[in-house]
């Protein structure tokens, strides 16, 4: 996919996170920012993804008053990174039953033999998959029911993510052939769903491990040091981006320079994702120069960028009447649209409304 979004061809845009707490660069950085970007281009849906995050057990997501809090801090984040939720829709996904609703149809279309080879079922189930939840086996269909629900023509995604979207349109793609007839004596024309387009995009849509360039940037990795917390001050995230792992080696003139040092990757790509620039441009600008003066230079663009988002972050989630307000609004807006795709998606099938 290209950096640009063409209001034209991607009219709605849906995207969500999942509220599994103490969001990091990587989430902003993934995702968080693009929706910012997106929003003056698109209709877009953004989601806080509930109903995924109670796939994994209890001990996972932490229990109730756990993924109450960590629903706000997503929506807090949303907010202080600069997404308007009056021009646009946020809320959390349970408000919405149709989610549900739809994902039940789509686990009728979906084959089983689909949901086996997705990758990342396999990651989180991992060895003693008989013991994971039937939830996160399926997870994948209610994803598909997330966005179709709101017949979204594109997705912004990470790579680890392209699988999910590929299925997406699968099962779009097999509902619209199982019924072709009845979609088109409803009126429908040749296809009730969308073939939903991922949006895969500029630089670091993979944030590495600060302290491995091998690893994804993660919340489960036990050291703080491997990551940047959305709500860590500025004298965390300067220590942290010091004591990041490097080479010993300049850094090159060259993107293909890269190859083969993935610290120095990680650290350009963020470098030039927060400053909404190419590798390549950065490296023109510090290529021979030392770690240490780049490092210095990535700290004062991290805390810049990241110091009041994260502040405005801990604002926002201390005052929950308003994050709530902004939940409970948007679930009305979004669940103006979700009915009557469902209502539609009912017709289809044939069952009795």
């Amino acid at each position: 996919m290209t950096d640009a979004i063409d209001a034209k061809f991607h009219p709605r845009v849906f995207s969500g996170v999942q509220p599994t707490g103490n969001l990091h660069l990587g989430n902003y950085l993934g995702a968080i920012k693009r929706f910012v970007e997106m929003q003056d281009v698109c209709d877009c849906v953004y989601c806080v993804v509930d109903l995924h995050a109670i796939t994994q057990p209890v001990s996972v997501w932490g229990g109730p008053k756990q993924l109450a809090s960590n629903i706000r801090e997503v929506t807090a984040a949303f907010l202080a990174a600069g997404i308007d939720p009056v021009r646009h829709i946020v809320f959390n996904q349970s408000r919405v039953p149709e989610h549900a609703e739809l994902a039940w149809v789509f686990n009728c279309i979906a084959r089983l033999g689909w949901m086996e080879r997705m990758t990342q079922f396999k990651e989180k189930a991992g060895k003693d998959r008989e013991r994971a939840s039937l939830g996160l086996f399926a997870y994948p269909s209610l994803m598909a029911a997330d966005i179709l629900l709101y017949k979204a023509t594109a997705v912004p995604v990470g790579e680890d993510q392209k699988q999910h979207l590929e299925l997406t349109r699968d099962i779009a793609q097999k509902f619209n052939n199982d019924f072709a007839e009845s979609i088109r004596d409803h009126g429908f024309g040749d296809a009730f769903f969308p073939m939903t387009a991922p949006l895969i995009h500029g630089p670091a849509t993979r944030v590495m491990s600060l302290r491995d360039g091998a690893k994804k940037m993660s919340k489960s990795d036990p050291s703080d040091l491997s990551r940047i917390n959305l709500t860590d001050d500025r004298d965390t995230i300067a220590q942290k981006l010091r004591k990041a792992k490097t080479d010993p080696e300049p850094l090159p003139s060259e993107p293909a320079g890269l190859e083969g040092r993935p610290e120095a990757q990680n650290l350009v790509g963020i470098y030039a994702a927060l400053a909404g620039r190419t590798t390549a441009d950065v490296l023109a600008e510090y290529g021979g120069a030392q770690f240490s003066g780049f490092k210095s230079a990535l700290t004062d663009l991290a805390v810049d960028k990241l110091g009041p988002m994260g502040a405005e972050m801990k604002r926002l989630v201390a005052d929950t009447t308003h994050v709530d307000g902004v939940l409970a609004a948007g679930a009305e807006r979004a669940a103006a649209i979700a009915r009557p795709v469902m209502d539609g998606v009912k017709d289809v099938v044939g069952f009795l409304r």
